[in-house]
């Protein structure tokens, strides 16, 4: 009985939530297991984004089978949420068959959006895959207006801001578009700049544009004079 008041008590509060919420504001949250989705869409999320076991930033993550995909899918439509696919790192030349066969799964599975970085993706999405949705990752580092203004020349819904931005650098570029804009506010934020960092590939050979980033940027650090 005291479970199922914990419940209801929940629920009550995610709707306040969402009412006191601004219309325009989209709370997305990622996931990189089911465990941490399905806590996402109980906590109240609008939105959610995940990575396949493929060409995901997150590739330390549990990640997504496509089965996963089509079963969240539907999950998150039937509560009239989102779910959009990162696959937002750099691809090989060699990766590309695999890469047309991923875009195709995802777009079958009917997922809201696809999040990218690399201009090759971009261009087998545009041409092979007209119907996704497509967002610019941080991983691009759009910083600026006019990169928000090339993206909608390049048929991209929505630009992920670089998130060393600062709010008022943020509040110009929304007055200069029309288009969606998504920023980071909480979580393992990059110290250098997003998408330009190599750093962990020049320390150990583990690139964080081919999503293994191994964060030597958190790390504690010693100096001293020679």
């Amino acid at each position: 009985m005291a479970k199922q008041q914990n419940k209801q008590q929940k629920k009550q509060q995610n709707k306040q939530q969402k009412k006191q919420r601004p219309d325009n504001i989209e709370l997305l949250a990622p996931a990189g297991s089911l465990e941490a989705f399905y806590a996402a869409m109980e906590a109240g999320a609008d939105a959610v984004y995940c990575g396949l076991q493929t060409f995901s930033a997150r590739a330390k993550a549990k990640n997504f089978s496509l089965e996963d995909l089509s079963a969240m899918t539907g999950y998150a439509h039937a509560r009239k949420r989102k779910l959009f696919v990162a696959m937002n790192t750099l691809v090989k030349e060699g990766e590309l068959p695999q890469l047309i066969d991923s875009i195709a799964a995802v777009e079958q599975a009917g997922v809201d959006a696809l999040i990218l970085q690399d201009l090759g993706v971009w261009r087998m999405a545009r041409e092979h895959f007209p119907s996704l949705a497509l967002h610019s990752s941080t991983q691009m580092t759009i910083h600026n207006s006019a990169g928000v203004k090339q993206l909608e020349q390049m048929g991209f819904e929505r630009a992920v801001l670089a998130r060393e931005l600062t709010l008022e650098q943020i509040s110009h570029i929304r007055s200069q578009t029309t288009m969606e804009l998504e920023h980071f506010i909480h979580g393992a934020l990059c110290f250098c700049f997003s998408g330009q960092c190599y750093f962990s590939s020049y320390l150990g050979g583990k690139s964080g544009n081919r999503g293994r980033c191994t964060q030597p940027c958190r790390r504690r650090y010693n100096y001293g004079y020679c």
